[in-house]
């Protein structure tokens, strides 16, 4: 018995050792050993924290990314700001209730490759070497301070000084008068109903008169007769008739048409043209000519066709 166990010992520890190895193991054809194969490389491919290294170097390549990613972004948004949308601030309340102190608008700045202004639309139009600013800024002497300020104007996060916001109540050739009986702005003999859009006190609920100022005014070529919606606060064409250009402002000083007010959240809203304006100012309403074509054209084009069978 003792010596069976210390056979079985030696049985153990021979196998164990592997002294002996059998015939078949030198010539490979034993049984396969399991084995666990790792991926190359996959000890350094764990990062601190467990963390594989290729998710380490995305973060790594993020980082590096993300300054030019940046400065893409901003030249995109400043070429974008340059030829097709910009984004204004509102600092005065020149044309309140339609715009108050403080809102954001976007300024569509291709529209009038397109189409003509048009009476009603509201314009943003640089007023340098001919208007005074409504609001006056002291230029930064500092020149980060003074770049911000320049970014923030660009992006509609600041004012700048010489942009002015008013909507359009002539175009060249329109005589434009205040006042009719009814103490209305008329366009080439026709009265505005400016209800919807002038000014009204929020506490009296009184609403601005069209004009407490008295003109009449025929608009020249190549300018336009602007107006502010809060006409008693507004420092518009009335106020600078004694100007070269009789109060009117250039056309080729307008900027864009603002068209939407994007900030802050609770004021969102389109810009669209009063139905006033809608009517025919003196003349034909826009759809008018292509009315009259249309009903000239289908005629013709019915007598050639029957012509033709």
């Amino acid at each position: 018995m003792g010596r069976q166990a210390r056979g079985d010992r030696r049985d153990m520890h021979s196998s164990s050792d592997g002294a002996a190895p059998r015939e078949e193991d030198l010539d490979g054809s034993g049984p396969e050993e399991e084995t666990s194969e790792r991926p190359s490389g996959g000890a350094d491919e764990e990062a601190e924290g467990g963390e594989p290294a290729g998710k380490k170097k995305k973060k790594g390549s993020f980082w590096k990314e993300l300054p030019v990613l940046i400065v893409v972004a901003v030249a995109l948004a400043l070429v974008v700001k340059s030829f097709v949308v910009q984004a204004f601030y509102i600092p005065s309340g020149s044309m309140q209730n339609t715009l108050e102190i403080g809102d954001r608008v976007l300024v569509n700045k291709i529209v009038y490759h397109t189409r003509d202004i048009k009476r009603g639309d509201i314009v943003v139009f640089n007023g340098m070497d001919s208007w005074d600013p409504e609001v006056t800024y002291t230029e930064p002497k500092n020149p980060v301070t003074r770049f911000f300020r320049w970014v923030g104007g660009a992006f509609g996060v600041a004012p700048g000084e010489k942009d002015y916001i008013k909507r359009v109540i002539a175009i060249p050739g329109d005589r434009v008068k205040c006042c009719d009986a009814q103490g209305r702005v008329t366009v080439n003999g026709v009265a505005l109903d400016e209800r919807s859009y002038l000014y009204t006190d929020p506490v009296t609920h009184e609403q601005n008169k069209p004009s407490d100022q008295k003109f009449d005014v025929t608009v020249k070529p190549g300018t336009l007769w602007v107006m502010g919606d809060h006409r008693e606060l507004s420092a518009d064409s009335r106020a600078h008739q004694e100007d070269p250009g009789g109060g009117a402002i250039p056309e080729d000083r307008v900027i864009g048409r603002a068209f939407v007010v994007v900030w802050p959240f609770n004021r969102v809203k389109t810009l669209p043209i009063p139905h006033t304006f809608t009517q025919a100012a003196g003349g034909l309403a826009p759809a008018t000519p292509f009315a009259l074509g249309l009903l000239i054209a289908t005629p013709a084009f019915w007598l050639r066709r029957r012509f033709r069978r």
